[in-house]
């Protein structure tokens, strides 16, 4: 157990710091325009929906299968925890005070300034993020938990990219913007740590944790990071995107189990 919640950490941290990698890109070109970064976030989003579902939802299945006698507990406990997943990170959502560039700000109504708000926005995506890695380390006897791992790292660096523009549209430097696009993605070492934790609970909870991360993902995805970049004048460009992305993720998923 220690080496997997060592394994685990590492590879949370080492996903993390690939946030930073997007604000690298800025020293190397001056301007992204929306389309640019709105196509890597679709490509992203697919990676991460085929993550969510190969290394986290059905080896969740798998695992409760084999620790439950019946498929009505199965279920209840698949849904519960799945549910719970997308509660906690909505209300999450709910409270902290965040920033979407389309829907605009989230959360109470503390003072906080423009920019930051959004890289709390990244931030709150780093969560689950992080926790997926911790419960996939936990249950690695399930599945591969580097290609979930992988495709975390891989949506990283247009969200990192997303953080240091924002950060440079408000005044700071390229050098402070990639610092802010770097300590985002230490988030995701905590969520890891909370996911190790559960894990470490008992064998149960387990696939009972994965359930959980994979509904929190899925909330990232389709609450967070789609309304903000399916543009309606790009939609067929949006769509090949999100479908090369889900298509190239599960073929690894599938190659690499």
């Amino acid at each position: 157990m220690i080496i997997e919640q060592t394994d685990g950490l590492i590879a949370a941290v080492l996903a993390g710091l690939i946030t930073g990698v997007g604000g690298l890109l800025t020293f190397l070109k001056k301007n992204y325009s929306k389309d640019d970064i709105n196509l890597m976030l679709n490509i992203s989003a697919g990676v991460m929906l085929a993550a969510s579902i190969f290394s986290l939802i059905l080896p969740s299945l798998e695992g409760m299968k084999q620790l439950l006698p019946d498929n009505r507990q199965i279920s209840f406990g698949f849904t519960i925890a799945m549910m719970t997943g997308m509660l906690t990170i909505g209300l999450l959502n709910a409270f902290l005070p965040h920033e979407h560039e389309i829907s605009g700000r989230h959360g109470s109504g503390v003072e906080v300034n423009a920019a930051w708000l959004f890289v709390i926005a990244i931030s709150i995506h780093k969560m689950p993020e992080g926790l997926a890695i911790g419960v996939a380390y936990g249950g690695e006897n399930l599945h591969n938990p580097d290609i979930l791992t992988l495709g975390i790292a891989l949506q990283n660096i247009p969200e990192g990219l997303m953080v240091a523009i924002t950060m440079i549209a408000a005044g700071y430097s390229r050098l402070k913007s990639t610092i802010a696009s770097f300590l985002s993605g230490m988030m995701q070492p905590v969520g890891a740590f909370l996911g190790l934790l559960m894990s470490g609970i008992g064998n149960l909870m387990v696939p009972l944790g994965m359930a959980f991360a994979g509904g929190a993902m899925l909330f990232v995805i389709i609450n967070e990071v789609l309304p903000e970049t399916y543009d309606a004048n790009q939609s067929k460009k949006s769509a090949l995107a999100l479908f090369s992305g889900f298509i190239i993720m599960c073929g690894l998923s599938i190659a690499v189990k």
